[in-house]
């Protein structure tokens, strides 16, 4: 993919550096515009700010994970972002199909493409935290000192055992881990994007 980052990049480049000013600008200037829009379709101000929360929470972790590289405004990413969490919320809570009048926030495909790789990595997430919970406790902590500490032997060192026993487990363990999730049904349906 050759397209050029979009200038609003930064906003992506502050939330993966759990900048503050970068946090409380986009605080500032875009929630407002979702606050607003959610009180109007049958929500109030705490279910805005849950929405915007949680958007922000994945936005984080997709720019940690360095898979998030915007394409097209912030504003218009992130609005749709928050306009599609509300109504799958809505549709949850009334157990029926809604009607999603979307007037185009701009013509390019770009902001409907992010939007629907941020979904994407956020159904990867859901899936990848359900399986994990489903691994023995041993595993769960081996996998998470993994992701921490980049060096095994401090990973050994921490856990009391030998460095041949924490490759050999941690091995194990994403063996396991990779099999339940291919296993899934959802995995199947993820695995065409």
């Amino acid at each position: 993919m050759s397209t050029k980052n979009h200038p609003d990049q930064s906003y992506i480049d502050g939330l993966a550096n759990n900048d503050s000013a970068i946090i409380q600008s986009i605080y500032k200037k875009f929630v407002p515009k979702v606050v607003h829009y959610i009180r109007n379709n049958s929500g109030d101000e705490d279910q805005a700010q849950d929405v915007v929360q949680e958007i922000m929470i994945l936005l984080f972790n997709q720019a940690k994970a360095k898979k998030l590289q915007l394409t097209c405004p912030f504003d218009a990413y992130f609005f749709l972002l928050c306009k599609r969490k509300w109504l799958n919320e809505i549709k949850k809570s009334s157990n029926k199909g809604v009607t999603i009048d979307d007037e185009r926030l701009s013509n390019t495909e770009s902001i409907d493409e992010m939007v629907l790789e941020t979904e994407v990595f956020d159904e990867k997430q859901h899936l990848f935290d359900l399986m994990f919970q489903k691994l023995g406790d041993k595993c769960q902590e081996l996998l998470k000192l993994s992701f921490t500490i980049k060096s095994m032997e401090e990973v050994a060192e921490k856990l009391n055992v030998t460095y041949g026993y924490v490759r050999k487990k941690k091995s194990l363990c994403v063996g396991q881990l990779t099999l339940w999730i291919q296993e899934t049904s959802r995995f199947k349906s993820l695995k065409i994007t």
